[in-house]
């Protein structure tokens, strides 16, 4: 079973003019190709939601730091779409739990962990 899922056309181009998806949501930068990586998987198929479609610059995608990933996707969504896709696993703990570990969401909070995991890998 394929994972493709494209993005609707109507959701491009509003991810295209929001200012979130201009750079990296963990490093900041935007110096380089900005990939949008689907970070949910539900049923098989990647999910077209923004929440979780996130802005990676190339280099960050390529290490895919999923956990970090997961932290700003949750901390995106809202408890219904939470709620929502909170099946076989409760994603309400999920956000809670790396919260606990993370803080809330920032990008420059993201860019701190980054940079720690990359110097400790």
């Amino acid at each position: 079973m394929s994972l493709t899922s494209p993005i609707p056309p109507a959701m491009r181009e509003d991810m295209a003019n929001d200012p979130f998806y201009k750079k990296c949501c963990i490093t900041g930068r935007s110096d380089e190709k900005i990939d949008w990586h689907h970070n949910l998987t539900f049923k098989g198929k990647r999910v077209n939601e923004k929440f979780c479609i996130l802005p990676l610059a190339k280099s960050v995608h390529d290490k895919l730091p999923k956990e970090l990933c997961n932290w700003i996707m949750w901390s995106r969504a809202s408890e219904e779409e939470i709620s929502r896709y909170s099946k076989a696993e409760n994603y309400h703990l999920t956000k809670q739990r790396l919260n606990a570990k993370y803080g809330d969401y920032s990008q420059g909070r993201a860019k701190k962990h980054w940079e720690y995991l990359q110097n400790n890998m």
